[in-house]
């Protein structure tokens, strides 16, 4: 009966066991099944969301939008407009002053100022400082075409001082009164000259810079609360706000004696352009890229790798320059070291050299009589030798003067 039982209860284990894999296995099935599902839904709306951007991010020419590449969606009733309209921002110009030129009232009366404006502050704001490279290309030009004119009156002054001269008609007084304003046009041409020169001269030196302080202050939409709103009264209740706030800061900044004002739309086109373009902004300038069009801000700025092979090529030049002149200076050392060699040694290299030719015409002069000479020369050389260390030895040996002895007292 036992028997009976414990092989009822092993059948009846292993089909519990056969039980749980098939349900197991079915577990693992559904699963595969709803993640593959998961998975196909998910890559269709990537391919969706590409799609869409691929649309909206793309112009009519088939090129990517400037605004992929800008923190700021365009520039608008003097406000910065971020992310489609949730974030405005309105920049406030300040001018510098020259703190360390004031009296001591005066920097008091400044810093009371100050305090009073950060406590009168009821919403964030930043502080943006921008330093400029100052162009005088545009004021070369106005001296240049001013300086034109003046030239053309004075030759005109001149041509006319010579037709009274000529006539005769005029008196003295009038012939001075008109040389004395050829003279005077005369004067201002050469200065003027002058000015032109002194600031072409100056616009050469890249270190003249200009540095430019900012308060932007900034206003979310969400400020408006729960209210639904379009877009456009967005806008307004943005540019109203933003107004007031920066209206408050110029007052309270008077109190420190720094004048402030709001930027307009196309200053602040000029501020973004020479934050996004500081080392092209010298060559490609705004006014060319205004009328190429808005959508080549963004290509105005060199390209990396471009920038990073101009920087190598001229590291590589300055190296091998440097290496040639190493080398250049080392040969000319080597022969200047020559030269002073032969110098000390000329007795030694004619020797050598009388030598060479008695042994060259021995057969014309005869093998005995150049042998005889060239044994001549060693033994005058040898003799020289001896005479000279002969004479280092005697200078050596000669004795010095005797020292004067005196008597101590």
């Amino acid at each position: 009966m036992n028997n009976l039982n414990n092989s009822q209860l092993a059948h009846l284990l292993i089909y519990l066991l056969i039980g749980c894999f098939i349900l197991l296995f079915a577990l693992i099935i559904s699963y595969m099944i709803i993640k593959i599902k998961n998975r196909k839904e998910t890559d269709k709306e990537v391919k969706d969301n590409d799609t869409i951007n691929t649309k909206t991010n793309t112009t009519s020419d088939g090129k990517k939008s400037i605004f992929n590449f800008m923190d700021f969606d365009k520039i608008e009733d003097n406000m910065i407009v971020q992310k489609d309209g949730v974030r405005y921002l309105m920049v406030v110009e300040c001018q510098g002053i020259n703190y360390d030129l004031m009296s001591g009232v005066e920097k008091t009366g400044v810093e009371e100022g100050f305090i009073q404006f950060l406590n009168t502050l009821r919403y964030p704001i930043q502080i943006y400082m921008q330093t400029r490279s100052i162009n005088l290309e545009s004021s070369i030009n106005t001296y240049k075409e001013r300086i034109t004119s003046i030239e053309q009156n004075l030759f005109t002054e001149q041509a006319r001082y010579e037709e009274m001269k000529e006539s005769g008609d005029y008196s003295d007084k009038e012939l001075e009164k008109v040389f004395y304003e050829i003279t005077k046009l005369k004067n201002l041409y050469e200065y003027g000259k002058d000015i032109v020169y002194n600031t072409e001269n100056m616009s050469l030196n890249k270190n003249i810079l200009s540095k430019s302080y900012y308060i932007i202050v900034s206003y979310h939409s969400s400020e408006l609360g729960s209210n639904e709103f379009d877009k456009e009264e967005i806008k307004n209740v943005a540019f109203s706000e933003l107004y007031t706030r920066a209206q408050s800061i110029i007052r309270t900044l008077s109190v420190c004696s720094v004048n402030g004002k709001i930027l307009n739309s196309n200053e602040l086109v000029e501020l973004l352009y020479m934050a996004y373009n500081r080392e092209g902004a010298e060559v490609y300038g705004l006014d060319k890229a205004l009328k190429s069009g808005y959508d080549e801000l963004y290509s105005t700025a060199p390209d990396v790798i471009d920038k990073k092979m101009r920087e190598l090529d001229k590291e590589i030049e300055e190296k091998a320059i440097e290496k040639v002149n190493t080398i250049v200076s080392e040969v000319q050392n080597e022969k200047q070291q020559k030269i002073r060699d032969k110098q000390f040694n000329t007795d030694y290299y004619v020797d050598l050299m009388v030598k060479s030719i008695l042994e060259q015409n021995s057969q014309y002069i005869g093998e005995d009589v150049a042998q005889e000479a060239i044994n001549r020369i060693n033994k005058n050389k040898e003799t020289t030798k001896e005479e000279g260390g002969e004479k280092n030895v005697q200078k050596a040996k000669k004795p010095g003067r005797p020292k004067k002895i005196t008597n101590a007292k």
